[in-house]
Parts: C-alpha cells; structure tokens; sequence
C-alpha cells in the first residue's frame, strides 16, 4: 500500500494534546498582520486574522530615520492586537519586524513607545531569518515536494530561498519591496513606460548577481507568497486561468494593461482591490524581474509565508516530513474517526486505483491517486454531526477547514469526493476543474464508492487482495471479478454492487460484477 495513505506513531504523538492558543504577528513594512490560532490534536486551527495597514516603509526617509507619524500609526495598530492578546503568556506569543524596522536607525524609539501599549517582547530579525521563516511557512502548508524555489514580495524587501523539503539551501533578502519601489519609482501614483522601466531594471540589478547559483540548484516548483503575488495570481484566476498559474506571459500581458493606465487610481483590473492598486505597480515590476532574473517558467501562488512559519516554529512536533499526514492525522483525533475503518476503506481504494488505467492526464496520476487515498480516509469526518447526510457533513467540513498540505484545487476535490461517495450519482454533481479532467474526476468518484462499498461491513468485512477491475471497450463499462463464492459469502457487497449498478444508470456508466 502507498506509504503516504499510513499514520506511523513517530509522525505524531497518539492520543489527544492539550489545548494551547498562539499568536504570531507580522510587523511588515506595508500592514501588520496577526493569526491567533490553537495547537489541538497536532494541528493548527486558525481562529482569528487581523489586518491593519499602516505603511511603515512610508515614513523611512533617506537617512533611514522612522517618522513619529509612521511610529504612532505602528503603536496604535499594536495597541488594537494587544486587546486581542490579553491572557496570552510570553512564551504563546511570536513578534517580528522585518525590512522597515530593520533599516530604521531609531527603531529603539519605535520598540520603547510600543512596549507602553503592548506587553510582548518584539524581536527585529535579519533578513536571511525572515527569508528562512518564509520558507518555513510556506513548505507548512503546500504540498509541493521536493526542492523549491520560494519567491516573497513584502513592502520593504524580497525574499527569495532554494530548499529541499523542509531544509533551505540558500535564502537571500534585498531591498526591493512594492512600498519603498512605489515612493521611489511611482511619485504621486504616476505610472508611465519609463517609470516602470526604471523599477524593473533596479530590481533587476538588486538580484542579478544570484541568478546563476539559484539557477544552477534548479527546482521541480516554483511557489510566492505574500501581497503582491496573491494580487497578481487573484488577477489571473478572474481573467485568464482558475488556477492562477503564474507566467511570463501573463505577467507581461498584466504589464500591457497596467501601463494603459495614467495613475494608481485609473487601474481597472478585474480581480484587483482597489486597496492594493499602490503597490500592485511596483510589485509587478519586482515580479517581472525575478521572472526574468531567475528564468522562472511558471509560479503557484502559497496561502503560507512569513506568519505561518512563525505559528510552526512554536511547536516542536510540526517537524514532520509529511504535511498531509499530521493535516489528517489532527482531523482524526478532532474529529474522532473511526481509524481502523478509515484504513480499510483506503486499502480498497488503493488496490483498485492501481488496476485502473484509462486515465487521461497521467502527469496528474500519483497526485490525483494520493488525494483518493485521503478522501478514503476522511469520508467519514462528518458522522461526528449526524450519520443521515454524512457525506454532505462530511464534504462541508473538509470545503471550509484549513488544510495545510492541500492546494485550493485538491482541497475541492477531496470535498467533492466525499461529498458524492453514497447516494444516486447526477451529472449536477460532477462540478468542473481547471486541473483535472472530467473522466478522471468520475474515474476518482467510482473508484471511492466502490471502496466504501466492499467495506460497508466494517470490522466484519472479509479481508481480500483477490479483486480484479477491467474496463471494456468504453472506458465508462467497468468490469469487476471477486475470488470464486466470495460474493455469495458476502451478500451485503453483492447488494450494494447491484444497486451501485443501477444509481450509475443516469450517467450512463456501467458496472458489471462477478
């Protein structure tokens, strides 16, 4: 059986943890951010987000002094968090300052007005620790393997990191950011060809001398984090892909539209908040540039970055190689699921999966198997609500919830999985992906319904690798062979096929069994 469908007892600790409620806050040079979340069963929930711009990166001049106007538009923001935070020990509390308060020649002065209104020790960290946290936070909640290239566009600076898995080869940090670009290259707002040329080169000229090692590492992804990337991708998925698959292409056709604009405020990009239209410009030409520096084919847009990696260094046991595992592993202890059925119902799923081979995308093959696997472990997630419509529970709960280790699209995947794996199956239910295609969907919808079919007896179900899956001429015409009397010693499977036979009727799919 694949070994990423196991929960090995090293992964994480058995049994359930103690309760224990963290914050991190992101002192950043455009807004300050804050999670507050809850470690429980080995997993993170997140249980609030606050946002306050207070463009920091605004009030640093050339002598790298922080005006009282920045300062207090800072305080006042840490005095907002500090309510949030009351009864929060030290220890639960993670705070950095990154590109804005480290130039900041007086931001002694900043920490000895903060420190009046707010109780926890605020740690200004370098550049390569940002780019490192980066780092870490993004590999906490993506499930891309392998060595990465991590790209982070934050108001005052860009961090850019080569890793393996958890591990970072290289992390650099340059004083390029869409704030500090915005002010120096985009006075007024203005937006013009030469302006943009002008924040493209000087970005350009910031990180050039990293091309050749970064590109020598290589990488098998490509993944950015932060304001500027999430508003280029939200830019993309609302007008040229779902997905919001970042290129070159369309960052150079974004380039076109932009510059068809006179001012920040005449930017009229669908997808775009008319918040982020004043660094958006500058952001882009920084993007464009590492694009061009790095030789970047395609980016992936990650939930995680600087605050999450923080909310995972506070706890030892997310040192995991498996992020998918510990994301399942803290549903099933919240959750209660019945572990034992769980396994045999992904065990099914398996066997089966591999048997079938009418895929069309097989590029896609071993994620699209891997999320099969957790859907089979998860289905029943929503039976802790109420067994009549469970797998509608059970679908909500996995649609709404973070789930660290999954991209949006495998997300609504496992959802619909779940969602559809009993009952009559309709055409209304096979919603439509940007990543994967329509027969594989439905390859992936029968193959769980059968799973759950041949263990609807649960711990007396016969156990048996003695199951063959054919397809016919039509890869819709499935053809199912059991060991001889296996199906008259088990009259439950040999109803549940029938009437799986007659619900698969109306998509005019067949299953034959013997």
């Amino acid at each position: 059986m694949n070994n990423e469908i196991q929960f090995e007892q090293e992964i994480l600790p058995q049994g359930r943890t103690n309760v224990r409620e963290i914050a991190a806050i992101d002192l950043g040079s455009n807004s300050f951010h804050m999670i507050v979340a809850r470690i429980m069963n080995g997993s993170i929930q997140v249980l609030s987000r606050l946002k306050q711009k207070v463009k920091l990166a605004e009030g640093l001049d050339e002598n790298a002094v922080l005006s009282q106007e920045a300062i207090t538009r800072g305080v006042n923001c840490l005095a907002l968090f500090a309510e949030r935070l009351q009864g929060f020990a030290p220890e639960n509390v993670n705070v950095v300052g990154t590109y804005t308060l480290r130039r900041a020649v007086n931001n002694d002065e900043f920490l000895r007005q903060a420190a009046a209104v707010f109780p926890y020790p605020i740690n200004i960290i370098s550049g390569q620790t940002e780019a490192k946290t980066i780092y870490a936070g993004v590999c906490h909640t993506q499930p891309e393997k392998g060595r990465k290239l991590v790209v982070d566009i934050g108001g005052g600076s860009t961090e850019m990191i080569v890793g393996d898995d958890f591990t970072p080869i290289i992390a650099q940090s340059r004083h390029m950011g869409c704030v500090s670009f915005a002010s120096q290259y985009f006075k007024h707002g203005e937006i013009s060809q030469e302006n943009f040329e002008k924040a493209y080169q000087s970005a350009v000229n910031k990180i050039e001398d990293l091309g050749w090692e970064y590109r020598n590492l290589g990488w098998q992804s490509v993944l950015g984090s932060s304001g500027t990337i999430k508003t280029v991708h939200q830019v993309i998925a609302a007008t040229l892909d779902p997905n919001g698959i970042i290129t070159k292409a369309r960052l150079n056709d974004l380039v076109e539209q932009t510059l068809q604009a006179r001012h920040f405020d005449e930017l009229n990009l669908i997808g775009l908040n008319p918040d982020r239209a004043d660094v958006f410009v500058p952001g882009l030409a920084i993007l464009s540039a590492v694009f061009d520096v790095f030789h970047i084919d395609n980016m992936r847009y990650s939930d995680g970055a600087l605050r999450e990696g923080m909310i995972y260094s506070l706890e030892k046991n997310f040192q995991v190689a498996d992020i998918r595992a510990r994301t399942a592993w803290g549903l099933t202890e919240q959750f209660d699921i019945d572990t034992a059925q769980a396994h045999r119902t992904a065990g099914s799923a398996n066997l089966l999966a591999h048997q079938y081979t009418q895929w069309r995308n097989p590029i896609l093959l071993e994620e699209m198997q891997s999320v099969l696997l957790w859907a089979a472990r998860l289905h029943e997630v929503g039976l802790v609500i109420n067994h009549k419509g469970m797998q509608k529970h059970s679908a909500y709960i996995l649609q709404n919830m973070e789930l660290p280790g999954f991209d949006r699209e495998q997300q609504r995947l496992l959802a619909l999985l779940v969602r559809v794996h009993i009952g009559v199956l309709k055409s209304s239910d096979i919603i439509p992906f940007a990543r994967y295609d329509e027969q594989d969907v439905l390859a992936l919808i029968r193959l769980l319904r059968l799973a759950v079919i041949l263990n609807k007896s649960r711990q007396a179900t016969e156990k048996t690798q003695t199951i063959t899956l054919k397809t016919l001429r039509h890869p819709t015409d499935w053809v199912l062979t059991f060991e001889p009397a296996y199906l008259e010693r088990n009259p439950l499977i040999w109803n549940e096929l029938r009437q799986e036979s007659h619900n698969l009727k109306e998509l005019e799919l067949g299953l034959v069994f013997n």
